[in-house]
């Protein structure tokens, strides 16, 4: 027989100190000497006041990817030390894992030495990741396959961002052409990331003092058929949008192109990311008898507040109301911390006991990589 899933607790992990607009290059360094360009409209237009790196003043790493992840996991239980040995299923979404092999969500069990053996799973992916290691968790419990689970979300892109990754190219750049900045397609990225970490505790019960999340549905859905790629890292995309992968280059090529760093291709993101999302969130919704003016609480996963009244609009221009009101995000206190943002969100509605018994909250996080989405419905009971 199918079981209810609840989300029962939820935690965070945030590195360091917050890092506030005017202090970002003091982490992430200038580039070939030379503030960026575009870094004042960028930041104008995401809305982000502050956010957190795991590195120093230096470029020194403070934490890793997988160590925040246990340390949001471990927070979980910070008052029930011993309940962490009775969790049998660990899921866990980045898209800046440690390390290409062992997996992300092994390397977080590796770090948590007090658990048991148990089932572990590493989806890959980019901001659907941390919604797709939640998926996986729903359907276990809820065929009975697990009953106490743990999902978590995290990111840690700062590194990827440090002006050491591209002082390579910039060098080559200033000799070719005099010019020393990296093309806007990688730059753009740079104002945009923020690390940290998420976690929540999944059962088949829900508190019995308190609130928890009953998991109603969660859909996903890719348009990569439709759409060339938008977002990528370990790749050069070439003018007819077909890929070279790292694997066919020379170290030296992927060294002098900055090929591990992250690029968007901010053209195909306005074009694409409102519109196809749109239609599987208005068919979910449909198709659950959920009208906009019934949710309670929406928890869109935007990079920037420049996509929030394109949303709306987006979203009313094929008939879906959802009152602004009903909005919420912590994009500008927290950053855009990918497949971590959307339980950072969550984390902090439960936290702040904003949430009433009976609410619906829909959450939606799309990924720009080659335009996927993950929505789900949520009651608070």
């Amino acid at each position: 027989m199918l079981q209810e899933v609840y989300i029962t607790r939820l935690s965070r992990f945030l590195p360091n100190k917050p890092i506030l607009n005017d202090e970002m290059e003091q982490y992430i360094g200038l580039i070939n000497e030379h503030s960026a360009k575009s870094k004042r409209i960028v930041l104008r237009n995401n809305g982000i006041k502050c956010r957190y790196y795991a590195l120093d003043k230096n470029g020194k790493a403070t934490h890793t990817n997988s160590e925040m992840t246990a340390i949001a996991i471990r927070e979980l239980f910070i008052n029930r030390k011993e309940e962490i040995k009775d969790v049998d299923l660990l899921s866990c979404g980045t898209s800046s894992p440690d390390q290409w092999m062992p997996s992300h969500a092994v390397m977080v069990h590796g770090w948590l030495t007090e658990a048991r053996d148990m089932e572990v799973v590493s989806p890959t992916g980019n901001c659907c990741s941390g919604m797709h290691a939640l998926k996986y968790i729903w359907l276990a419990v809820k065929t009975g396959q697990s009953k106490k689970a743990v999902v978590a979300g995290s990111e840690r892109t700062s590194r990827i961002m440090h002006h050491q990754s591209f002082e390579e190219e910039a060098k080559k750049l200033s000799q070719i052409e005099e010019n020393p900045y990296i093309s806007f397609d990688k730059e753009f990225l740079r104002w945009m990331l923020s690390d940290g970490a998420a976690a929540a505790l999944i059962e088949n019960k829900k508190n019995e003092n308190g609130l928890s999340l009953r998991i109603d549905a969660i859909e996903g859905v890719s348009y990569a058929h439709l759409v060339e790629p938008c977002m990528y890292s370990a790749a050069d995309k070439m003018d007819d949008g077909s890929f070279v992968s790292y694997m066919d280059m020379s170290p030296s090529e992927i060294v002098t192109n900055s090929v591990l760093n992250i690029k968007q291709d901010v053209k195909l993101l306005s074009k694409y990311i409102v519109d196809l999302g749109s239609d599987k969130l208005i068919s979910m919704l449909k198709a659950h008898n959920l009208a906009g003016d019934k949710i309670d609480w929406f928890l869109p996963h935007i990079s920037s507040e420049f996509f929030r009244d394109k949303m709306d609009q987006g979203f009313r221009s094929k008939g879906l109301v959802i009152p602004m009101e009903k909005w919420f995000t912590n994009l500008s206190e927290v950053g855009n911390v990918g497949a971590g943002s959307i339980y950072l969100m969550l984390e902090e509605l439960m936290r702040t006991n904003r949430l009433k018994q009976g609410e619906k909250i829909v959450l939606a996080v799309p990924e720009s990589a080659r335009f996927s989405y993950v929505f789900a419905i949520l009651t608070v009971v």
